[in-house]
């Protein structure tokens, strides 16, 4: 078996996981729902900086990766969002992630990097249209060789 042709699946499945964790979160703190912001059980109030806009961040860019629509401009700007997110919010709590609470923002951030890095994958909006802007490759045309008379 040649393992080689299951990497854009296998790519596509983890591009779509990372994408849908990440709309999750981002719909839990800007409706409250799936226990909200911080399993608070409430949204994140309109407009507050940073968290209502990390939040539409997670919900957009989410949304994008999940369906592999503009995945690497949504994974780039994911991961930034989660840098942010370690570097202001956690690691002034302490270096290491696991001493700062940190590790979602980590994980995320290095995910969003490999999928901005290796693309959405074979199954992606993103690969479906890139293939309908190929052009079609013409079939080489008979040549035409005169017979010695």
């Amino acid at each position: 078996m040649n393992i080689d042709r299951l990497s854009g699946p296998v790519l596509s499945l983890f591009r779509m996981v990372i994408g849908l964790l990440f709309l999750f979160h981002g719909l839990s703190s800007l409706f409250g729902v799936f226990g909200g912001a911080r399993g608070t059980g409430e949204a994140v109030p309109l407009g507050t900086w940073p968290g209502w806009y990390a939040a539409l961040i997670q919900a957009v860019c989410g949304a994008l990766v999940l369906a592999g629509l503009f995945t690497r401009p949504a994974a780039l700007l994911a991961s930034g969002s989660m840098a942010y997110a370690y570097f202001v919010v956690h690691q002034p709590e302490g270096l290491l992630p696991l001493r700062n609470g940190g590790e979602l923002s980590a994980l995320f951030c290095w995910a969003f990097v490999l999928i901005a890095v290796l693309g959405p994958g074979t199954w992606a909006v993103d690969t479906l249209l890139g293939r309908r802007r190929e052009p079609a490759v013409a079939a080489p045309a008979p040549s035409k060789r005169s017979v010695p008379a």
